[in-house]
């Protein structure tokens, strides 16, 4: 098996696990030197299925641990060939042979008769691993939707019948879904190590909230969707502010387009006030990826002192290079003009002795307009309010009486935050987990 050989995937002839794997299969063929012992080939054996063990675990993989294990790494394997296709279905030319001759090599690992491995290192320990059930049935790593992925590519790669099959699948699988953490998850955050420098890391557990179980706010969520629509389809879209009053929604429906729009492509980037002078560092490693991006920046607001928006205007004015065509920036705030604005700033003169104080103040009134589309989002009313508690109310099947519930609802708000959708789902969420549906605990 000549892993050394491959030209792409190189990274796999590194991996402990695949070499294992090789020298064993090299061993039941009779094409390695018989210099190892037994002892040592038993240790190696377990070992190996241990390995694949912790990773099926860790994973939450089932079936053919080995077929998921190197679907996984052909999945995360970001190379020449992997990342032209992701978000394609097609590609011709030299690269697709080069591509063709890797994975001809690689079906050969997928070939393996595992019990011929059991045989040659007289360990039963491989047979185990074919039809791998978790008990958890989820791992810590990937949520459900992502595993099932990667179990289903390994299945459908160990039914092809050659290796042009399995050039299909994998082109198929990449246009689809992409490649690496950016195929794979739909949110990242990002880390600074002691050096300064910057990754990208993977949110594995995204809440899933959707536009639809935001109650009310239309037009609001017409004209996000609407930007980014337009975005995703390559047309002109602009940055966008939605502000202001606390828990009206405006950062469940940035999460709400991003469970929406995630099979078209969108991945959501979001960093905090302190982390804004690597932004240009995390834009590097995304613009020319073949995703679209939105840094999401929520509860954004800057105090007299604080000076991080000014990385943020020079992220959104750019400089010399063109701002990439796959980036926008999403921020969410309780105030329309971002930066503190103070009774000194309003007379023109502050503590400083600012000669040109004005131009401080228009520098700093200045951030807000730089983002094209900017949505407000107000509290409802009695109303709306109690709207928003009768549908939400219907959702979960409180099974109270309507005319309860607001009643409840009512008092409910004047001690806990006021009249807001947050308000509303927040005393939901206590009336299902502590009120007495059978009998009631209150009333009029």
């Amino acid at each position: 098996m000549k892993t050394d050989k491959l030209l792409l995937y190189g990274n796999l002839s590194e991996d402990v696990i695949i070499e294992n794997i090789t020298g064993l299969y090299e061993m039941s063929r009779n094409e390695l030197e018989a210099d190892v012992k037994d002892e040592e080939i038993a240790a190696l054996a377990s070992q190996t299925v241990g390995e694949l063990i912790k990773v099926g675990v860790e994973h939450g993989f089932e079936g053919n641990l080995l077929h998921a294990y190197i679907a996984y790494s052909l999945v995360n394997d970001e190379n020449a060939f992997s990342t032209s296709m992701e978000r394609k279905r097609e590609l011709s030319g030299t690269l697709n042979e080069i591509a063709l001759h890797d994975f001809e090599i690689i079906k050969t690992l997928f070939d393996i008769d595992l019990k011929e491995l059991d045989r040659v290192s007289s360990v039963t320990a491989f047979s185990l691993i074919e039809d791998f059930k978790p008990d958890n049935g989820e791992g810590k790593t990937f949520n459900k939707r992502i595993r099932d992925r990667i179990c289903e590519l390994a299945v459908k790669l160990s039914g092809a019948r050659e290796p042009r099959e399995f050039l299909q699948i994998m082109t198929e699988f990449y246009g689809d879904f992409g490649v690496g953490k950016f195929g794979l998850h739909k949110a990242f955050r990002i880390s600074v190590d002691s050096d300064d420098k910057v990754s990208v890391d993977p949110i594995t557990r995204v809440k899933h909230i959707y536009l639809e179980d935001l109650v009310g706010y239309e037009s609001q969520k017409k004209k996000l969707t609407d930007n980014t629509e337009a975005f995703l389809a390559g047309r002109p879209a602009n940055n966008v502010l939605l502000f202001g009053d606390a828990g009206t929604g405006k950062s469940s429906c940035i999460k709400g387009i991003l469970n929406r729009y995630y099979d078209d492509g969108l991945r959501i980037i979001e960093i905090f006030k302190h982390q804004f002078r690597y932004l240009n560092a995390v834009i590097s490693q995304i613009k020319d990826r073949n995703y679209k991006f939105i840094i999401y920046m929520d509860d954004l607001s800057f105090e007299d002192q604080e000076i991080e928006y000014k990385y943020l205007k020079a992220v959104i004015e750019g400089g010399l290079e063109k701002q990439p065509g796959n980036i926008l920036i999403y921020a969410t705030s309780n105030r329309r003009h971002l930066i503190h604005e103070g009774f000194a700033d309003k007379l023109d003169r502050g503590e400083n002795d600012d000669i040109h104080e004005s131009d401080t103040v228009q520098e700093k009134l200045s951030l807000s307009a730089r983002f094209g589309v900017t949505i407000y989002f107000g509290r409802p009313d009695k109303k709306e309010f109690n709207n928003i508690v009768k549908v939400l109310g219907e959702r979960v099947k409180t099974g109270i009486d309507e005319d309860e519930l607001i009643y409840l609802a009512n008092q409910w708000e004047l001690s806990h935050g006021g009249l807001s959708g947050r308000t509303a789902a927040q005393f939901i969420d206590h009336i299902m987990g502590t009120y007495n549906l059978k009998g009631g605990n209150g009333g009029k």
